[in-house]
């Protein structure tokens, strides 16, 4: 089906996961207002569909996780746009072989499909993801997200077996990049979203016909062929970060010599204080302490300060987890005092979304109520 859509052939597809849960389907269903349902029951009509502009080959639900979903459309130019791009970025060659074990609903699952299609080649899909069944699938290229790398690493895969590891999904602890790389791996760090058909900027550099800034207010903006044309049925949310052909993220970033970094999302930022702090900063340092295994950082609400700075955290041994001071006098190291966390939350994992990302809804609710290591200081 999104072969037929990317080539014009077929209708327009949004990719739904299998196991969604009722209500979550009930509402995806109700704000994109598809006009048939597949399934391996059949094909069900809606009569309250709309179909789907011109042009558009996929649709991509966000996680809706604050509310109904937004369908992100990607037109079939984009699709293709981003997937060449990549694949000469990658000097991916004709006829080699990708690996899809990441869900085709989110984008980055859906683009190891359209590259192996430009590729000439059927992609190998695994439905759910095994360090082992990865490894021996003798594939030439494959996307992981941190948790699936560092899965991988632990499980002593051959990784120099792969010709590209695309990585992203979220940001990844330079460990998790040193272990890696130190094994032979080729990974390539990617950062994009649905809204840009998946990773646009690899190693911090664009893709040929990308154009990226950061504006006064520090987000990234991204411009180019790449980019979605809009939400479906909201006019009102497009026009609220598409104008003149570039998106506005709410991604912060900056740009050094061409290469862009990207700081945080905009809307975790903490407000401790009077005093903002970037999550996303905080626990890139925290990610490399050699006690940390994982890192998030997120705000919650304080009666004096309004937020106070929470480090939840994976240790790499938990018969030996990092001191809540060590990781204060870390990120006193190089940033502000402020920015440094005044809990500390030991964690034997941390929940994660489908795409990859850290569950920040799930995180902050496990901690809400949470007394655990606390520094005044």
């Amino acid at each position: 089906m999104v072969r037929e859509a990317v080539l014009g052939s077929g209708p327009a597809v949004l990719p739904l996961p299998p196991d969604l849960p009722a209500p979550a389907l009930s509402s995806a269903l109700e704000a994109l207002r598809p006009t048939h349902v597949v399934t391996p029951g059949g094909v069900r009509t809606r009569p309250e569909g709309v179909p789907a502009d011109g042009g558009t080959a996929v649709i991509i639900a966000t996680s809706g996780s604050t509310g109904p979903p937004k369908g992100v459309e990607l037109p079939a130019a984009a699709l293709v746009a981003s997937a060449s791009a990549s694949l000469r970025r990658l000097s991916a060659g004709p006829g080699e072989r990708w690996l899809c074990c990441l869900p085709p609903s989110h984008v980055s699952g859906l683009q190891v499909l359209v590259r192996a299609l430009l590729s000439g080649s059927e992609p190998m899909i695994h439905e759910r993801f095994s360090p082992g069944a990865v490894a021996a699938s003798g594939a030439d290229h494959v996307s992981l997200v941190p948790t699936q790398l560092r899965r991988m690493i632990d499980h002593g895969a051959d990784l120099s077996a792969f010709g590209t590891i695309l990585l992203g999904g979220a940001a990844a602890p330079a460990g998790l990049l040193d272990a890696a790389r130190g094994s032979g791996a080729r990974v390539v760090t990617t950062y994009g979203m649905s809204e840009t058909c998946g990773g646009c900027v690899y190693d911090g550099v664009p893709l040929d016909g990308v154009g990226v800034e950061v504006g006064a207010d520090g987000r990234v903006r991204v411009s180019g062929p790449v980019l979605f044309s809009g939400y479906r049925l909201r006019p009102d949310l497009t026009a609220g970060v598409l104008s003149g052909g570039v998106f506005a993220t709410s991604d912060l970033g900056v740009l050094a010599r061409g290469r862009l970094r990207v700081l945080g999302r905009s809307d975790d930022v903490i407000n401790t204080g009077g005093r903002k702090v970037v999550a996303g900063s905080v626990a890139g340092l925290l990610a490399g302490h050699p006690a940390v295994r994982e890192a998030v950082v997120v705000g919650r609400p304080h009666p004096e300060w309004g937020e106070e700075v929470v480090a939840v955290v994976v240790a790499a041994d938990p018969a030996d987890p990092p001191a809540l001071g060590e990781l204060r006098a870390l990120v006193k190291g190089l940033l502000p005092g402020y920015a440094a966390p005044r809990a500390l939350a030991l964690r034997d994992r941390l929940p994660v979304l489908p795409n990859g990302k850290h569950d920040l809804v799930a995180i902050r609710r496990d901690i809400s109520g949470f007394a655990g290591i606390a520094d005044g200081s």
